[in-house]
């Protein structure tokens, strides 16, 4: 298995083994039946249920296996009803049958894997109809969604108190363990070690993984998995490292003579040779396993396994304690509550199945004829599969108690939060929409108090940057232990970084997976404890796209949150093309469960904010994605309406995706500007203007609402359209000019609402540095390019 250890790690111990609590005839019941299930749910969603297409329909009974111990020995022994538990994906299925077996899954379910409205092909928090406490799937996204969810919990505690429930046992939270189960494959998303090597995650004790450490991939057998390297690494980090490697059976044999040698060549033998020994017969097993190297201790094995029968001799090459009852219970024993814990569990990929350590069995099925002698091995009936323990057996007792046992109670009702629509002020003189960010987070402190404790704000090391300082000052810095600011006393220090169990912002590495990650479960808190955040995170425009994945993963299992990209866009002139964003408009008009605005003004950046925070903690709630611009505008040219009605019109159309900002007598040309081009829009109208050719000027906020609007129009989604009416009415219908700081086809649509000629214009390749004017004008979207657009498309 060629994985030596050059550094101590716990190990679980035969006497340890020995001594644990429960009937482990009883759990073993229960994980054939788990077993039992989990294969018969993709034999049927494959070889049972009709295919009309002849399409794949998929499934992993192989890497279910591989879980099955796993998982059994966690739900039967081990969880309490505060713990929540990410399996991973590929171990659906064992999932679905464990809760189908504690009565929270209906039988009917259990034919309908990966059917339309059935079970999931991956865990799904808000698709699947049974228990489900994360969402995975995506690779490397559910194995670390734990870390922070436990992180949203403690916050939750400490800031409301709202996140207690029965199963107390973690000595650094009130409400249990965060359980992850991944594969060994996945280990190598690098997303997982940003996630573990964060240092606001070493006090985090509720945090468990369980690595299932199979080694295999998708299409072989990985030749140097490095297991100790994978130790170290954990260790590193400051993590618990306990390993289970072998089970009682073959500790039994280690301590007969020649059980060193036995040891030492397990240990020793690359993985590809030891996984080719559990394809092979007993005979086969007596030739191979001596080995024949000098100093093997050949002879001292050959001695050992020849007084072993053939059924005990290739029981014990395939008992690894990934798979034994005992050594997973001892393990769980050993876990130390005060820092994170990795459990490494030695595994056979497809354990129990004719197809087990097979190269390729990642999604191998059983045939007809293998899965038949399966249900014969197991006691089962293929023909009726899905029965569950009578009610008076022991697996039947075990099963109901751990029902009752894990039973939570019902998430309490949300609180009543009003989030005002206007703060009332309008912004006058030259300001950007970045600054107006922090502004309306600190006025929200003073018009809604209630509302703006709920408020907790994330950024990846940029706070004072994106102009989040005064809010950061105002509210503090969240810590689970209030730490001292050594710099409260320095008076050239203009943010001040005070670390108190209150505080509303905090604040990770440099890591934008870990950021949005974070803001998925701390806007998921509403459903699990019934205590709604309101999360906004805020990072450089450019690295949204890093982001998205694991984003729009969190929105996909519930998370709803606000996510701020700022500086944006080739406005950005003097850090280059690098540091310029160009596509990421059309990541907010694309993205489902988000809500996009680009606000032109600070007035603009306060309404879809407060709009965008009303939206979220709540069944019906969504997320949003605000892209925001440092360069100052003149706020006057907003032209806010005075009149109260007026105003409140004004806003409306904002929140709804846009609204008209100049309409002339006789306008036989539209400009259609976005965010920071509004300027160029507005000064390109004029010189129109000088020309005899009135223009009018349409400031678009979110052109995701009005691609809505159009489709609900012509019957293709819901929604009203009535906005498109007050930008774009029949009546004014003209030759449009679209323009915005990113990629021109974000707008392009528009020009069909009415059916008129029209020029796109954006950003379509890599920025330049240099000046506000040099840049927009290399990339055509300076005022001489808007009226040159509008000139080539008069009649």
């Amino acid at each position: 298995m060629n994985n030596a250890l050059s550094v101590d790690y716990l190990v679980a111990t035969p006497a340890e083994q020995a001594d644990v609590p429960g009937d482990l005839e009883t759990l073993e019941t229960i994980r054939q039946r788990v077993l039992w299930l989990s294969t018969s749910m993709i034999h049927h969603a494959n070889r049972i249920r009709p295919n009309p297409s002849g399409l794949k329909v998929g499934g992993h009974q192989a890497s279910c296996a591989s879980m099955v111990s796993i998982m059994t020995s966690l739900w039967f022994e081990q969880l309490q009803p505060g713990d929540r538990v990410s399996v991973k994906p590929h171990a659906s299925p064992v999932l679905h049958g464990i809760n189908y077996l504690l009565g929270e899954l209906d039988e009917k379910y259990l034919t309908t894997l990966r059917e339309f409205g059935g079970l999931q092909s991956y865990p799904s928090r808000s698709k699947d109809p049974d228990n489900v406490d994360y969402s995975t799937g995506s690779v490397g996204i559910g194995a670390t969604a734990p870390i922070w969810g436990a992180m949203a919990r403690r916050y939750v505690e400490t800031t409301t108190g709202g996140a207690g429930s029965a199963g107390d046992r973690c000595a650094g939270s009130a409400s249990g363990r965060q359980y992850s189960l991944v594969g060994d494959a996945e280990l190598d998303e690098g997303a997982v070690w940003e996630a573990i090597l964060d240092p606001g995650i070493a006090d985090l004790g509720e945090v468990v993984w369980i690595v299932d450490l199979n080694r295999q991939s998708l299409d072989r057998v990985i030749p140097n998995i490095a297991a100790n390297r994978l130790e170290k690494m954990f260790d590193a980090a400051g993590w618990q490292v306990i390993t289970v490697k072998f089970g009682t059976l073959l500790e039994e044999l280690f301590t007969r003579p020649g059980g060193q040698a036995l040891r030492t060549r397990i240990l020793d033998m690359p993985n590809p040779e030891y996984q080719r020994l559990l394809r092979c017969s007993a005979d086969e097993v007596r030739t191979r396993l001596p080995g024949d190297g000098p100093g093997s201790g050949s002879a001292e094995i050959s001695t050992l396994i020849a007084g072993l029968d053939d059924a005990t001799l290739t029981a014990a090459i395939r008992n690894l304690g990934g798979h034994d009852l005992a050594a997973l219970t001892a393990a769980y024993r050993q876990i130390d509550d005060t820092r994170p814990t990795v459990i490494i569990a030695y595994t056979i990929k497809g354990y129990g199945l004719p197809t087990q350590g097979h190269p390729q069995n990642h999604s191998s099925l059983l045939s007809v004829e293998e899965y038949t002698s399966l249900a014969a091995e197991l006691g089962m009936d293929s023909a009726n599969p899905w029965g569950r323990f009578t009610a008076d057996s022991d697996a039947g007792r075990r099963c109901a108690s751990i029902a009752d046992r894990l039973r939570r109670d019902p998430v309490p009702a949300l609180p009543d939060l009003t989030i005002p629509a206007d703060i009332g002020r309008t912004p006058k003189g030259t300001a950007t929409t970045q600054a107006a960010l922090g502004r309306v987070l600190l006025d929200l402190t003073r018009e809604a108090p209630e509302a703006a404790k709920r408020v907790v704000t994330v950024s990846p090391d940029v706070s004072s940057t994106t102009n989040l300082a005064g809010w950061v000052n105002k509210v503090g810095v969240w810590s689970s232990a209030e730490r001292r600011n050594w710099f409260d006393d320095d008076a050239e220090t203009i943010m001040h970084w005070r670390e108190k169990p209150t505080g509303q912002h905090m604040e990770l590495g440099i890591a934008e997976t870990n950021l949005v990650g974070l803001m998925g479960e701390l806007g998921a808190t509403w459903s699990r404890w019934g205590q709604p955040l309101f999360p906004i995170g805020v990072m450089y425009d450019p690295f949204v796209e890093r982001a998205l994945e694991p984003w729009s993963y969190g929105i996909y299992a519930g998370g709803q949150s606000i996510l701020v990209g700022t500086p944006s866009g080739v406005t950005l002139a003097a850090e280059g093309g690098a540091h310029q964003s160009i596509k990421t408009p059309s990541i907010g008009l694309e993205q489902p469960g988000c809500i996009s605005y680009e606000p032109a003004f600070a007035i603009d950046t306060e309404w879809t904010l407060l709009a965008s925070i009303g939206r979220l903690g709540r069944p019906d709630g969504t997320s949003a994605y605000l892209r925001l611009s440092t360069r100052p505008v003149d706020q006057t040219l907003a032209a806010v309406p005075t009149d109260p009605a007026a105003r409140e019109r004004r806003r409306r159309q904002v929140v709804a995706g846009g609204y008209p900002l100049m309409r002339r007598d006789g306008a036989v040309v539209t400009i259609v500007a976005m965010g920071a081009m509004v300027t160029e829009a507005l000064a390109a109208a004029d010189r129109l203007a000088e020309q005899s050719i009135p223009a009018d000027v349409v400031c678009v906020t979110s052109p995701g609402l009005l691609f809505e609007a159009l489709q609900a129009r012509q019957g293709r989604g819901p929604g009203e359209s009535w906005i498109l009416d007050q930008l774009f009415p029949a009546d004014r219908a003209t030759p449009m000019v679209t323009v915005l700081d990113g990629h021109p086809h974000t707008l392009a649509f528009l020009a069909g609402i009415n059916q008129v000629r029209a020029a796109a214009l954006g950003v379509s390749k890599f920025g330049q540095v240099g000046s506000l004017d040099d840049v927009y004008r290399y990339h055509g979207i300076d005022t001489d390019s808007i009226v040159r657009a509008a000139l080539d498309i008069l009649p």
